[in-house]
């Protein structure tokens, strides 16, 4: 019988996802997988985390589910508390909502209402980069620049948001250029972007600290987030850093914008702050926008009927809890530093491996049909989702991607293990890799 719900594949049903404890899942096909990505780079913590069952069993015996507009509760009102300790990077408040998505959209609605609070009403244009997401929604596709994505609906997407290079020096470094050249290079195209809009209509620059699924795990060169900070700093316009997926611990910081030293204005979180166990997401608030929105209009013009629920803020707190108290940033980068180790071993001298690149539990292989020119397999060839499906085969779940360059074209893999691996764990996961991959390549049919 074919499924009724609306599958990501509607020619495709695919298993059950039956149960799931630390770092395995078990479906319907009898398979026991590890789970080498964490869904989307959402589980952090694994599976059936006992102390985050126990905190979302608890808060529903107290209260299920309170209306933002008369009440606020408790584990939202302690999730802002810890998350924003010390105020770090000079974000002082906590917006709560259901997804990543959600989050972008109020970041864009917040920059836009900050700017009419404070009597520059003609700020009305967002700057990001091309290969980046920044979520489904219409706000948040249009603000992003995965071209794959965008293109069906690229007539009802707002014309306010305009695009420039990514810093993805793999492929768009130019061979007599130093990595000083090439961010500088950059910055200029990003400071003629403000000139050609006009610097006083720019509300924000918007970026991923690290490139998540659509660029595949792509850290800024040093130097180039503070390149992106002065120039938004001299027009006046916010910065906007969307950690939903390198966010909350993911690169080995609790914030992957502490290995720039560039806070930003606004930053969104998501996936790592409750690690799958229920939807939530959300943005963190520097005082400036805080203290114009209370000395103007006294709220933020946005809302949603689920935002800071209850269940899911509870949760996020347990997770939250559980990261600090284990010791979890320590090991996410130990085990950062042996899957770095281990894919380069394994996979670092491959023919078909072009680039092995990421930060903390957040890792990428590109492919190539040949390393020297760096040319890409035949998009029509599929290769991503053919070493996921023989990833799957292996007992191990990969994140598959295509269109790395342009949306059309490239292939790319990405692994990001909850932060409770263990290295006998992240064996596993590199030679059952390392497996998937030759086997799909050998897979491949004959060329010409």
């Amino acid at each position: 019988m074919r499924s009724r719900l609306l599958q990501r594949n509607l020619r495709i049903d695919p298993p059950l996802a039956l149960t799931g404890q630390g770092m395995l899942i078990h479906d319907s096909n009898g398979k026991a997988v590890i789970d080498g990505s964490g869904g989307a780079a959402v589980a952090c913590l694994g599976h059936g985390h006992p102390r985050v069952l126990e905190a979302m069993r608890a808060q529903m015996d107290r209260l299920s589910y309170a209306h933002t507009a008369l009440y606020s509760c408790e584990p939202a009102e302690q999730l802002a508390d810890m998350v924003l300790e010390g105020e770090p990077g000079g974000l002082t408040h906590l917006y709560l909502c259901s997804s990543g998505s959600e989050g972008v959209e109020a970041a864009l609605k917040l920059a836009r209402q900050y700017f009419v609070e404070i009597g520059q009403p003609n700020r009305r244009n967002f700057i990001a980069r091309r290969q980046s997401y920044h979520g489904n929604t219409l706000g948040a596709l249009a603000a992003g620049g995965n071209m794959m994505r965008r293109a069906i609906y690229q007539p009802i997407l707002s014309d306010a948001f305009h695009h420039v290079s990514a810093c993805y020096a793999y492929r768009d470094r130019r061979d007599d250029e130093s990595d000083a050249q090439y961010v500088a290079r950059l910055a200029a195209e990003l400071e003629a972007q403000f000139q050609s809009l006009g610097p006083d209509t720019v509300a924000a620059f918007i970026a991923e600290p690290v490139v998540g699924a659509t660029l595949g795990c792509v850290a800024a060169l040093p130097g180039y987030f503070q390149a992106v900070r002065a120039i938004c700093d001299r027009h006046g316009a916010l910065l906007i850093l969307d950690e939903v997926m390198s966010g909350m611990g993911r690169t080995g910081t609790m914030h992957a914008w502490e290995q720039e030293g560039v806070p930003p204005d606004i930053q969104v979180v998501a996936k790592g702050l409750g690690g799958g166990y229920q939807p939530i997401g959300g943005i963190m608030i520097g005082a400036k926008i805080i203290d114009a929105l209370r000395d103007g209009s006294g709220g933020f013009m946005h809302g949603h009927t689920y935002q800071a629920h209850p269940i899911a803020s509870a949760a996020a707190l347990a997770v939250q809890q559980v990261i600090r108290e284990e010791g979890l940033l320590e090991n996410v980068r130990a085990m950062g530093a042996l899957l770095e180790q281990r894919l380069v071993e394994r996979l670092g001298n491959h023919r078909h491996v072009g680039d092995i690149r990421g930060r903390g539990l957040f890792w990428c292989a590109e492919f190539v049909a040949d390393r020297a020119s760096k040319a890409v397999f035949d998009p029509a060839l599929k290769l991503n989702e053919r070493i996921k499906r023989e990833a799957y085969e292996r007992g191990l779940a990969c994140y598959p991607m295509a269109g790395t360059i342009d949306g059309k074209r490239g292939d790319h893999v990405i692994l990001s293990p909850p932060y409770i691996a263990r290295p006998a764990d992240i064996e596993a996961i590199v030679a059952r890799f390392g497996d998937a991959v030759d086997a799909a390549i050998a897979g491949l049919p004959p060329s010409g």
